[in-house]
This record gives structure tokens, sequence and C-alpha cells, in this order.
């Protein structure tokens, strides 16, 4: 655990010393749970973006793109639910005034125990080696099966409680389970309340005529309110899907760990529009899909993996989150959710509008189903820098500080340095870069010993360098180093758009799913 902590620290300093991400408003002793991304970050984060809209829209022909408005007229957020459900059950903890939402507590506590039983799973795969049969010995070792049985065991009882909204049963458990305060180690909890998380504002120049807006929490409902806009005008058949990008806003009490969960996010959502009874083929289809996405940037397929759902939202019929091993332990990176007509359903009830799709093939109108996939666009960042980032020691002894980053998604593609600050040498550099330019970011560097250089450009995540020396200015060749390998080679000035494009092309990566 200690190694998980150090390492999380050294992803939020190499963050803000390589202009990935700052405090917001850093100046002014910061604003909690806000962040600014800085130079190096906001390409990465476009990237990370333009990534998922490629796959999402342009690589469906039956997916489209919106942008809805953040402000919303207020009933919106009565159709859907989010003024009177909106909430997160909080607890807070008499000794430390620390205050932590109640599910959180019981379901780290729960993924301890989940912990323990993959620890003694991998001490049995050592000990039998090609032998070992993983699933009979979950199903059959006592010890593995207290651990999981009394997991599930901890995590049906919060859902049921939290369906019931049964909140002393919540505080029950916690109390059961002795759960301390993460800071103090205090068990003194106070009861457990409901907290609303939207944001209040006002739309209007006087105060007595201001109409009560809320800064939306999600961006789903931009996409439910303009469904059949873009139906229409589209003249797109069921199944089809509208897909966003955006900023959401959520009045976190307990926002931690980073850029996890912040105040002020980004969502990258598909609402896909289904036929009635279809709903579940489509939900399995989607699931796949996205793994895939997932899965096509290269990283440890173990460090992904699917959770269930025990207690569903109140509009959906199934829902399972994709969730990542981030330093601080696996959690949610995306949701997948089966909403069912709910959503349509509410907002032609309270806005008096029909909002239903004629379907030829059936000679029938109905309301459709909706295949959700939510990821949080921050939470991608997070989970692609801090995998990327890696303390290697190489074989000379010496170590090294690289940042991994898929090069697809790198905010540089390639860096060029010249080997001296004379001869001609920094000219030529600036007119490769004059030539890559068009196509990709390149930065330049002329500071200190080209090995120095090497290293910056590692721990900055950028996947080329490309070194220009004497040579260079009568063969036309340069070299190119590749991060990852640290393999250099000799290649012509002219083929380098070739090569680097080979790598950083987004159809190149899109096809491995």
């Amino acid at each position: 655990m200690k190694n998980n902590e150090d390492k999380f620290k050294k992803v939020i300093s190499h963050a803000k010393e390589y202009g990935y991400i700052f405090q917001s408003s850093e100046i002014y002793d910061g604003l909690s749970a806000v962040y600014d991304y800085g130079q190096n970050g906001v390409e990465l984060k476009n990237n990370i973006r333009n990534y998922w809209w490629k796959a999402m829209v342009q690589m469906h022909d039956n997916i489209v793109g919106l942008d809805a408005a953040i402000f919303m007229h207020p009933t919106t957020w009565k159709a859907s639910g989010h003024v009177d459900a909106f909430n997160d059950p909080l607890i807070d903890n008499k000794d430390s005034k620390k205050r932590y939402r109640a599910d959180v507590l019981i379901e780290d506590f729960a993924e301890k125990l989940n912990q323990k039983a993959q620890k003694e799973i991998e001490k049995a795969a050592k000990r039998f080696g090609d032998a070992f049969d993983e699933e009979q010995y979950k199903t059959t070792n006592p010890r593995v099966l207290g651990y999981l049985s009394k997991k599930d065991e901890i995590l049906q009882r919060m859902a049921r409680s939290l369906e019931k909204e049964d909140l002393a049963d919540v505080k029950a458990l916690i109390e059961e389970l002795e759960i301390a305060c993460p800071l103090s180690g205090s068990k003194n909890w106070t009861d457990v309340k409901q907290f609303n998380l939207m944001f209040g504002t006002k739309l209007g120049a006087s105060v007595d005529s201001a109409m009560d807006l809320y800064l939306r929490p999600e961006t789903a409902q931009g996409i439910f309110v303009n469904f059949l806009n873009v139906q229409k005008s589209g003249r797109m058949k069921i199944p089809f899907g509208i897909a966003q990008t955006g900023k959401a806003f959520r009045n976190e009490i307990v926002a931690r760990q980073f850029i996890f969960r912040m105040r002020e996010f980004e969502q990258m959502e598909m609402q896909f529009f289904v036929r009635p009874g279809e709903e579940l083929k489509w939900y399995e289809e989607w699931k796949e899909n996205r793994i895939k996405w997932h899965y096509s940037l290269g990283f440890d397929q173990k460090k992904y993996r699917f959770h269930d759902h025990e207690k569903l939202a109140h509009y959906a019929n199934a829902a399972a989150d994709i969730e990542f091993d981030f330093p601080f332990g696996f959690k949610e990176l995306e949701g997948i959710h089966s909403r069912t007509d709910f959503d349509l359903k509410a907002h032609e009830k309270f806005s008096g509008k029909k909002l239903q799709f004629f379907d030829p093939e059936l000679n029938e109108s109905y309301v459709p189903y909706v295949i959700e996939t939510s990821i949080g666009l921050d939470r991608m960042f997070l989970a692609i820098f801090s995998e990327s980032l890696q303390e290697e020691i190489l074989t000379d002894g010496s170590e090294r500080t690289v940042l991994k980053i898929p090069a697809v998604l790198a905010p540089n593609k390639a860096a060029v340095l010249p080997l001296v600050k004379k001869d001609g040498l920094p000219e030529l550099a600036k007119k490769i870069i004059d030539q890559l330019k068009f196509d990709f970011n390149v930065d330049y560097d002329e500071k200190d010993a080209i090995g120095r250089r090497y290293r910056r450009q590692d721990a900055a995540g950028t996947p080329f360098c490309i070194t220009v020396d004497h040579e260079s200015l009568t063969d036309g060749s340069v070299t190119i180093r590749h991060r990852d390998t640290m393999e250099q080679k000799r290649v012509k000035i002219d083929t380098l758009i070739d090569v680097i494009g080979k790598e950083v092309s987004v159809a190149n990566w899109l096809k491995k799913m």
C-alpha cells in the first residue's frame, strides 16, 4: 500500500513538473478539487477526446455527435430525477471532523477483502505452477471463499439499504465492520445523511425575476431532449446513437484523489437508441466494444475489470463499470448502462411533447430504449498518465524516469535536437520542424548535453527524439531515437513524416480493436 501511495505522489508531482496539471488558482492557495490542464495536459486531453470521438462517431455510420449547452431549462432536472434523487450518502467522523461518502467507505473495505483473496490466489498459483486451476481454487479454498463471500454479502447489504433509503442500516454496517476514519483511526461516526450534488445558479438581470437554474451534473440529458431534433434532421433509423463530450459539475463534498473526483469535470458519453426488448443484446455488445477500445491503447489487460452493479439506478435494468487499477486501487473508469425508456418517457411527461420513433419495419411508434456508455475524460487522463509513468533501471545501472504515453496520445510526437548550438545545426533543426509541424506537435530543445535532453523528453512523454548532427548537413539524414526502447537508427530527413506518422496514426491504433 505504501508503494502505491508513493507512486501516486510521484504521479501528482510529475504532472505539475512537466506541464500536465496544475492546482487551479494556485497563487491564491488553490481551490479544492479543481484543477487546470497545462500546456502538455491540454494536448493529452484533446488527444484522448479525439481518440474516443473517432472510435465512437467516425467509425460508426449510425452514431452522430452533439454539443448541447451547459445551461438547461430547470424542469429538465425535475424530469430526470436529479432534483429529488441526485444525492450522496455522507457521514462525518466526530473526532477528525472529516466527511466521507458512506458507500465509498464500505466499498473500500470490501475491496480490501477482495485484495486478500487475490493474494491467496497468487500465492497458490506460484506454489502449483502450470497445474494451477484458478477457478477451482476460488470455489474450493475455504479462506478465499470466506473473503469473497463476505465481500459479496457486504456489498449486497449496502445496495439493499441504499435502495430502501435505510440510512440507519448503512451506518450500522459501518459500525459492525468497525470501519475507522482513514485519517484519524477514530470509529466515532455521525448518522448518515443524503446531500444533493447539483450546483444552483440564477438566470436573469434582476433578483426578483431571475430563474433558478442548475449547472448540469451530467451531459446525457442534453442528448435526450435533442433526441427528436437529431433523429428527424439526420433522418436516423433505430438503432442509432448520439455522442457528446463536455463539462459537468457536481458539488462533491468528498472530492479526493487528485483529478479522479472533481467538482468540474468532463464526460464523454454516447446514448444508443434501440428497440424495446433488444436492449440487453445491445448492452452486451457495447460492453465488448468499449473494453476493446481500452485494450487498443496497449496497457496490461489485467489492469481492467468489469464490475456488475449490485444496486441499479432507478432508470436502469442492467449496469456495469469498467474499472481500472489506479495507484489507489480498482475504481470506476467507464459506465455502461441499460437505461430502459426512463429518460425519454420522463421528458415526454414533463414537457407534454411526444418523443417517439415510428418504426417502418414494425409499422408502429414507440419510445426507444437506451444503452449508455459514459466515461470520465479526466479519469481516463489519470489512468493513462499514472500507468505510463515508469522508473527503469538501465543495463549500465543508471535510472531513468519515462512517461510511456501511447504514441497516438502523446502531446508532442517528436523533439528535434541539434547536437551542438553552432555550425548550422540549429538552422537545419528548425527547417525540419517547419516540415513536421503541419502534421505533428514538435518540440525543439538545444540546452544541455544530448543525453540529458533525451532524459528530459523521456520524462515529458515524447515518443521520438530526432538528433541533427554534422553528417546531417551533408547526407540529409538524422538519428531517430525511440522513447520506449531507446533504440536509435539513421533515417533520411524526407522520410520522417512517414516514419513518425506510422507510429502515431489513429487508424493504426484503432485497428487493434
